[in-house]
């Protein structure tokens, strides 16, 4: 492959280094671990969040809230090197640390911030907050990892590839127009789309983003006839690149569907998502399941429970039980996802505790200003607090998400169909003999494929609504739990992260990326 630098909002390398929100940080953190050990040219171009996204606490009564802290890291190299870039016809200065190979076993990343006295107190602010609501705010950061990041690794990188991963980074393509024109930027750019979602294809008002300096001096009748008016970010990332990838097989048919009347755009391929064995999985899990030694499996198993049920009951109060069925839900908390579906009908949940020796967990972390998903978290934990065997976590990070898939027998996930890119902890959990439940949707189409024994399907894939899916998974759990810790059970556990790993862990998918996109 050729030498790369690939620009992302946000990378989950290890838990210390609090620069994520959620599943995009999880994948860049495998891909960056996975290209090292394959000893590619690849480096990364990030931003050093002061506060992170934020932290997830708990207020006086139990109940969610937002809070943030600044962020402090003592294993990142101050390189000495500050660029300037134009916001709003100003100048603001972008300083730059760096992420060495060896800290974390990753490729090595540069992390930027503005939050540096030479600058005023607005600029400082930009690099606060990962995805801060404020919109100007927003573009500002985009502009600083596009513009600001393009400049680092000119000063310190020698590439021949710049990887867009989402088109948050995009303001590069209008720089790399400025210095070397269109046709060169389209040999030397890729791009990767995560989300069918309007969030996560921005479109903005055209003049706002030519006065802030999105555009640089590229005039804003060839932005307009790259992106349109208003201006659509993805449009323009197709326009601007060789080649884009969607991140699953039904994706790319997502894709090809949403963008099929974008002219000139560039061809769009599929590459499916993968995550990292090495960090993910544990070695015991690994290995009794390569022998098939059920009973070290199910003893491994227990100790790894004991270890989540630990957490549960710091966090709660309540004592979860070793030999009850654990279903988890956890991921970013998005109304798609269906983070609510389990409580659809409470007296079926209800009845799956009390009759059926389940027991249940929710984690993950709402968008701070999302106040309608901080709400159903809340409701969820109102709805669980007198609830045995039922809990709701919070601090959804890598530490807890490896906890809870190591720990966990089942891992839910519900999207609404056509929503969900890809999604990749159902393959973590899957390395560690958690057995993925999934509407088809995402990378679980292609695994229901590849191995239909290996996971639980809910639905046909053609109905969506939630009363229905809700009765698929009460009644798949009701005839999943009879034969729960059987032979029969453990056997399915043992395939499962047998196979997982042949196709999704991430140093397949990072040969793709080399060979599809970084040749």
């Amino acid at each position: 492959m050729k030498p790369t630098a690939y620009f992302c909002m946000e990378f989950a390398i290890h838990q210390p280094l609090k620069t994520y929100a959620g599943g995009l940080g999880f994948l860049a953190g495998s891909h960056f671990r996975a290209a090292k050990r394959l000893n590619y040219p690849l480096v990364g171009v990030s931003i050093l969040w002061s506060y992170g996204y934020y932290d997830q606490v708990r207020d006086r009564e139990g109940f969610m809230k937002v809070d943030y802290i600044r962020k402090y890291y003592d294993f990142l190299e101050d390189i000495n090197l500050e660029v300037p870039i134009t916001i709003n016809n100003k100048t603001v200065w972008v300083k730059a640390y760096k992420l060495e190979e060896d800290v974390f076993n990753t490729c090595p990343i540069y992390f930027l911030t503005t939050d540096i006295p030479k600058n005023d107190d607005f600029s400082r602010t930009i690099t606060h907050k990962l995805y801060d609501a404020n919109n100007i705010l927003h573009i500002a950061q985009e502009i600083v990892l596009g513009v600001g990041g393009y400049k680092v690794i000119k000063e310190c990188e020698k590439v021949e590839i710049y990887h867009m991963n989402e088109p948050h980074s995009l303001p590069l393509v209008f720089k790399m127009i400025e210095d070397y024109g269109l046709e060169y930027t389209k040999e030397h750019v890729v791009f990767t789309t995560h989300t069918p979602l309007p969030e996560g294809n921005e479109v903005r008002d055209i003049n706002l983003l030519k006065d802030m300096g999105f555009f640089g001096n590229v005039d804003i009748k060839l932005a307009e006839k790259l992106g349109g008016n208003p201006f659509n970010y993805t449009v323009c990332a197709l326009r601007t690149s060789r080649r884009a990838n969607a991140v699953s097989k039904k994706h790319k048919e997502v894709c090809d569907e949403m963008w099929k009347w974008v002219k000139d755009k560039c061809e769009i391929i599929s590459i499916t998502n993968a995550q990292d064995k090495h960090y993910w999985q544990d070695k015991i899990i690994k290995e009794a399941a390569k022998k098939y030694d059920i009973d070290l499996l199910r003893e491994r198993k227990m100790e790894l429970k004991e270890i989540l049920f630990e957490e549960v009951a710091d966090q709660t109060g309540k004592i979860f039980k070793k030999d009850r069925l654990t279903v988890v839900w956890a991921r970013r908390f998005v109304q798609y996802k269906r983070p609510y579906i389990l409580l659809y009908d409470e007296q079926r949940l209800i009845d799956l505790i009390k009759k059926k020796k389940i027991q249940f967990i929710w984690a993950g972390k709402p968008h701070p200003n999302d106040s309608n998903m901080i709400a159903t978290f809340n409701w969820i934990v109102s709805k669980t607090r007198h609830l045995k065997y039922s809990a709701i976590l919070t601090g959804y990070e890598l530490k807890l998400s490896k906890m809870l898939k190591q720990g966990s027998d089942i891992w839910l996930n519900t999207p609404k169909l056509k929503y969900e890119a890809s999604g990749t902890s159902g393959m973590t959990a899957s390395m560690n003999a958690s057995i993925h439940m999934s509407t088809l949707d995402g990378w679980h189409v292609e695994w229901a494929k590849m191995y239909p024994d290996d996971s639980f399907t809910i639905g046909d894939g053609k109905r969506d609504d939630d009363g229905y899916v809700a009765n698929c998974i009460y009644n798949m759990l009701e005839d999943i739990v009879e034969y729960y810790d059987t032979e029969r059970w453990w056997l399915k556990a043992c395939n499962c992260v047998n196979h997982i790993v042949e196709y999704f862990d991430a140093e397949r998918m990072v040969k793709e990326y080399a060979e599809k996109m970084y040749y």
